[in-house]
C-alpha cells in the first residue's frame, strides 16, 4: 500500500496524474482510493494505460482508449471468489474471478477480469488488498451458507400432510445430506460440522 503520508499520484508524469484524476471520479461519497497500480508503456502499444485500483470498498479496473474515452471494471469485495497475479520479467498480471450473483451465495455463475502487464510492485500490493478481502468475505460466505443450511434442515416438519398423504422426508433428507456432502468437499464446512449437520438430518427422519 502506498505511504500514508504521501498522497496518492505524487511523482508520477502528468498523463498518469490524469489518469488518477479520472479514477477519483468514479468514487462514491466516503471511498477511498488504497493502492493502484499501472500498466507498463511497453503493453499499452494499442491504448492509454490501464490503470488498476484498490478502494475501501472495491476493485476498479480503468480499460482507456487511445482517442479518449475509458470502460470501467468493478467488483465488489463481497464478490471476489479468486485473486490471482503473475509475475513476469517485464510486468505483472492480475487475473480476478468473481460471483455474479447480487448477494453472497457461494453458488452461481461467475465473471473473471483480467489486466496484464501492470508494474509489479504496485500490483503486488493491490494482489495482498484483494487477497484480504477475498478471504475475508469467504469466511463471511461460508458462514451465511452455514446458517442457510441449518435452518433448512432444521425447519422442515416431516409426518404426514393435512391431506392424510405422506410427507417426502427421505427425498428431502438427502437432497440436505448431498447439500452438506457438496459443502464439505468445497472446504465451507469443517469435518465436525458435517458430521452434526449429518446426524441431525438422519436423526428427523
Amino acid at each position: 500500500m502506498p505511504d500514508s503520508a504521501k498522497p496518492v499520484g505524487v511523482g508520477e508524469d502528468s498523463r498518469v496524474q490524469r489518469a488518477l484524476e479520472q479514477f477519483s471520479s468514479l468514487l462514491v461519497p466516503g471511498e477511498t482510493l488504497e493502492s493502484y497500480p499501472v500498466q507498463r508503456r511497453i503493453f499499452a502499444l494499442s491504448h492509454r494505460r490501464y490503470l488498476v485500483g484498490a478502494t475501501s470498498g472495491r476493485f476498479i479496473g480503468v480499460r482507456r482508449h487511445m482517442f479518449g474515452g475509458f470502460e470501467v471494471e468493478d467488483v465488489r469485495w463481497q464478490d471476489i471468489k479468486e485473486i490471482h497475479i503473475r509475475v513476469g520479467i517485464l510486468g505483472a498480471d492480475l487475473t480476478m474471478v468473481a460471483l455474479a450473483t447480487p448477494d453472497l451465495a457461494v453458488a452461481g455463475q461467475i465473471r473473471r477480469v483480467f489486466f496484464e502487464g501492470l508494474r509489479k510492485e504496485q500490483a503486488e500490493a493491490v494482489y495482498r488488498i484483494c487477497q484480504a478481502q477475498e478471504q475475508s468475505w469467504r469466511e463471511k460466505r461460508r458462514i451465511r451458507e452455514l446458517e442457510e443450511l441449518r435452518a433448512r434442515s432444521g425447519g422442515i416438519q416431516l409426518g404426514s400432510s393435512p391431506t392424510g398423504a405422506p410427507a417426502a422426508a427421505s427425498d428431502g433428507a438427502a437432497d440436505r445430506l448431498q447439500q452438506a456432502k457438496e459443502m464439505f468437499d468445497k472446504g465451507l464446512i469443517s469435518d465436525s460440522e458435517y458430521e452434526s449437520l449429518k446426524a441431525r438430518i438422519v436423526s428427523s427422519l
